[in-house]
């Protein structure tokens, strides 16, 4: 059990776990995940932290793995003016997870999150669910509770 999956069965909500074999090159994660789970990729997200101006905690942006993050636009959506990847070391410390294992839900600490726009296309979205070779499928109205997160336009 990962720590999204404790978080999603303590907050009752209804979701979907899906394990895959993952090749043992690291690559694409998020395409990898949609790829041996047979889902198309706009409804697959990755879970990517950015850091805004010179807030000190990095924000959370969940986007389909069929798109780019707009620095620009989720700078914007929490009223930054600039934003840039974190650092990956810095983003496994921060979150508790893998990259690759990244999940929103269960994180060390609650960070601001946006999610993109396009989970509102879904009645069930797929995310990390905390390690490489684990996706959970959950309705983007209580990811978006369970994160206390706003939706945006954040891809490019």
């Amino acid at each position: 059990m990962t720590p999204a999956i404790v978080l999603l069965e303590r907050e009752g909500v209804s979701f979907s776990a899906h394990e895959y074999d993952r090749g043992d090159e690291l690559r694409d994660f998020g395409r990898e995940a949609a790829e041996a789970l047979g889902l198309p990729e706009d409804q697959v997200f990755k879970t990517l932290l950015i850091s805004v101006d010179d807030e000190r905690d990095p924000v959370v942006v969940v986007v389909p793995v069929s798109c780019t993050v707009s620095m620009k636009l989720a700078a914007a959506s929490v009223g930054a003016k600039k934003a840039v990847m974190c650092d990956p070391v810095a983003a496994e410390r921060i979150t508790g997870y893998v990259l690759g294992g990244i999940s929103p839900l269960g994180q060390r600490k609650v960070l601001q999150t946006v999610l993109d726009e396009s989970v509102e296309l879904f009645d069930t979205i797929y995310v990390s669910g905390g390690r490489r070779g684990l996706d959970i499928g959950v309705a983007p109205h209580d990811l978006a509770r369970l994160l206390d997160a706003r939706v945006a336009p954040i891809t490019a």
